[in-house]
């Protein structure tokens, strides 16, 4: 087993880079937002304040905090792990969906309806009134739904000498960080695992318009071409990915002599397969599959992610 050293030592930065310059447009854009008000509510802590979801506080004229809760987080360590844990799920969500699908569901259904299912809960089943704030609610959500589709193939997993099905991921960790942290969340986590379950299931699939339509604003908008990391939610044709060319293969100059060699694939970005007389090869994009769940923590009267 290689030691931390070794690992460390072994680490290539053209790994990271290259799997930075993958990220999808909207994963970019929503990591982007989490950071810049966390920044912002350094010097304005209103901005969490006014931001995070208090089920006293929800009203018709304050439905927004519905949307905004994932997005405002509480102390450095909340936003780190926030993002580190969101990042490769909501990456691998819009690389399947569609950048506009991605964009549609996390700034709308996939904030207000476990937002909603945790204010009814919390306010009149329970009578409590905790504020909570951090985008933990996405990524149990991501989990819950990722975990259908992996119990297809592995439908169960084995713990000494248990086993346990595979969709009972999310639900077990989330019961664990209520134990670890007791001050979790653990009404958010499983309100994120519900809506997670259902979209695994297709049974809330028609919260996204028809295909035809989303196709039709992005060729009327052209959305292909004009943003960069753009991916497009048809998955049937060439260049579903709009930050290189959807040609089929292209051989261009890539300096002192050695060709560059594009390929476009229907399901997976173009890839350069050599440059800079590197020689011909195909270049192994950097997955990251982090599959690590993180919980809610208590920080004065909201409840936010940390260790």
């Amino acid at each position: 087993m290689p030691t931390v050293r070794q690992s460390l030592l072994s680490f290539n930065p053209r790994t990271l880079r290259s799997y930075m310059y993958r990220i999808p447009l909207c994963t970019r854009g929503l990591l982007l937002l989490i950071l810049v008000l966390y920044l912002a509510s350094i010097p304005l802590p209103w901005i969490v304040e006014y931001g995070a979801l208090k089920p006293s506080l929800v009203s018709f004229g304050s439905m927004v905090r519905l949307s905004t809760f994932p997005l405002v987080h509480n102390g450095f360590f909340h936003v780190v792990l926030n993002l580190l844990a969101l990042a490769p799920l909501l990456e691998r969500f819009e690389a399947e969906y569609g950048t506009l699908v991605t964009f549609i569901l996390f700034t709308g259904p996939f904030s207000t309806i476990p937002g909603g299912i945790y204010t009814l809960v919390e306010r009149f089943i329970f009578h409590w009134d905790t504020a909570v704030c951090g985008s933990s609610i996405w990524i149990f959500l991501l989990l819950a739904s990722e975990s259908l589709s992996t119990s297809t193939s592995h439908p169960t997993f084995t713990l000494s000498t248990l086993r346990i099905p595979t969709w009972t991921t999310p639900l077990i960790l989330s019961v664990l960080l209520s134990f670890l942290l007791p001050k979790t969340s653990l009404l958010g986590h499983l309100a994120g695992c519900a809506i997670g379950y259902l979209w695994g299931l297709s049974y809330i699939k028609f919260l996204v318009p028809p295909e035809k339509i989303l196709r039709w604003i992005e060729g009327k908008l052209d959305l292909m071409r004009r943003l960069p990391h753009y991916v497009s939610v048809d998955r049937t044709t060439y260049g579903r990915y709009g930050v290189l060319p959807s040609s089929g293969v292209g051989v261009v100059s890539g300096g002192m002599g050695a060709p560059v060699v594009e390929r476009a694939d229907a399901r997976t970005p173009l890839v350069t397969l050599a440059r800079e007389g590197a020689g011909v090869g195909p270049a192994a994009g950097a997955g990251v599959g982090a599959e690590a769940g993180v919980g809610l923590r208590m920080e004065g009267t909201t409840q936010r992610l940390g260790p």
